[in-house]
């Protein structure tokens, strides 16, 4: 086993479960992830991290995806604690493993900075939702101001392969509205005590068209 490998599987999903679940993160998925409903689909689900912030109540089922098994396996226990049954897979966001119009809800948290084609998984969230359905974001990413965005496009190189592929510089809410979600913003703007080239965040409910 190579020494990026090992890294990959043995410290990298450490390090990504640890910094997503600091204490200003875990505020914005508190203000986001209670929102589902109905039948829901997580992308990026490993680690569990989200499970905590679920209404069981107001879910239908739950099912998800991520491509690290080093995570899954957080992702099942966080599941099992729950104490609900999970369909959790092990895929990658390009190619989701699930049929046309299956979710009224998709949750996507700290996920889409790291997927290999913005665009294509953009696509098949919404190929997977119900017409009307709801993609509930939570993402850093593009920030607003030129001094951070030139730091960021500056770390960005080095910054995705030290953070399993993570960039700094990708749009959030303009990506979903460029695949043709109406997005309501929640909110947006620097996590505390965060680096701002790191820090930016936005949060809000892309919709599907009916």
């Amino acid at each position: 086993m190579g020494l990026k490998t090992w890294y990959e599987a043995n410290i990298m999903p450490r390090m990504i479960t640890c910094a997503c679940s600091q204490g200003q993160v875990m505020k914005r998925r508190a203000a986001v992830v209670p929102l589902a409903r109905g039948d829901v689909f997580e992308l990026g689900c490993g680690g569990g991290i989200n499970h905590a912030f679920y209404d069981p109540s107001a879910i239908t089922s739950y099912a998800g995806i991520d491509p690290h098994e080093g995570l899954l396996d957080g992702a099942r226990a966080a599941a099992q604690e729950k104490g609900w049954t999970a369909d959790l897979r092990a895929a990658r966001g390009e190619a989701i493993p699930f049929a046309d119009r299956s979710f009224d809800c998709v949750v996507c948290t700290f996920t889409l900075c790291s997927v290999d084609d913005p665009g294509q998984v953009l696509a098949e969230l919404s190929r997977i939702l119900k017409p009307g359905g709801q993609a509930l974001f939570l993402e850093h990413g593009r920030a607003p101001d030129r001094g951070v965005r030139g730091w960021q496009e500056r770390i960005e190189p080095v910054w995705k392969h030290l953070a399993g592929g993570c960039h700094l510089t990708r749009p959030i809410g303009a990506a979903w509205q460029a695949a043709g979600f109406a997005v309501e913003t929640l909110g947006e703007g620097y996590t505390p005590k965060a680096p701002r080239f790191a820090g930016w965040m936005e949060w809000g409910v892309a919709r599907k068209p009916l």
